[in-house]
């Protein structure tokens, strides 16, 4: 495909960019249609547009749809998740407190990441986000790598598809590297889920603007911001 054909992509619903920065949820269910490659293509092609420090343009997406050994990651990745869901549920109290009440927004969340977990081999798309390091580790490398992961998020929602940006990779990041034959230099920043969603984005919650946003002085509250009218709001993070 040329640039011309991929870009810009074309949407299966017509919305402006800052309509897809308010609705572009985390989707963590999925139908089973898979995403066929002109559509990854593009999605690909528009995380690439990220930028990155001096332009080295040092990550790499490792796509895992159906092959042998995508199939072997799906599983190694699954047992990871599930373990790391695992532990989470008994370290946020996801069964205990409002967690019992079936009805509240914690309980919701639970089922979601319960079948997210559970059927996470047949996720139709798996992309780990790779960073081919140039210096040693450090804790600014992510900023050439997340603003790519959230153009991939913002190019699947344009296209009629959702994802999740996720860490839990992790857990066997030594054995992926093994199966995968991915070089020793070359870390795993990122895996990200995609598909058709089952269910739809929507507005997304966040803690008010007033809360986050301060002017001229850490903690003074900035007058000048304000959430437009219908905004819904969700706690989290530090107060």
């Amino acid at each position: 495909m040329t640039e011309e054909q991929l870009s810009p992509a074309q949407p299966e619903e017509s919305i402006d960019a800052l309509t897809a920065l308010a609705t572009t949820r985390t989707i963590r269910r999925y139908t089973s249609d898979p995403i066929p490659k002109e559509d990854l293509g593009r999605i690909l092609w528009h995380a690439t547009r990220a930028p990155s420090g001096s332009n080295r343009q040092p990550v790499r997406y490792l796509v895992l749809t159906d092959g042998r050994k995508a199939t072997e990651a799906k599983h190694l990745l699954g047992e990871a998740f599930r373990r790391g869901w695992s532990a989470k549920v008994r370290g946020d109290g996801y069964d205990s407190g409002s967690g019992l009440d079936p009805a509240s927004p914690k309980a919701r969340q639970a089922r979601a990441m319960q079948e997210y977990v559970d059927n996470f081999e047949r996720i139709p798309v798996v992309v780990l986000v790779c960073l081919v390091r140039y210096r040693e580790p450090n804790p600014y490398e992510g900023a050439s790598v997340y603003p790519a992961c959230q153009n991939l998020l913002l190019a699947a929602r344009a296209l009629g598809y959702g994802g999740a940006l996720t860490m839990w990779h992790q857990g066997v990041d030594e054995e992926l590297h093994q199966l995968l034959e991915i070089p020793d230099d070359v870390a795993l920043s990122a895996c990200i889920t995609l598909g058709r969603p089952r269910g739809g984005h929507g507005p997304v919650r966040r803690r008010p603007l007033k809360d986050v946003v301060f002017d001229d002085t850490w903690g003074e509250m900035a007058s000048w911001v304000d959430d437009p009218d219908g905004t819904r709001y969700a706690s989290g993070g530090p107060t």
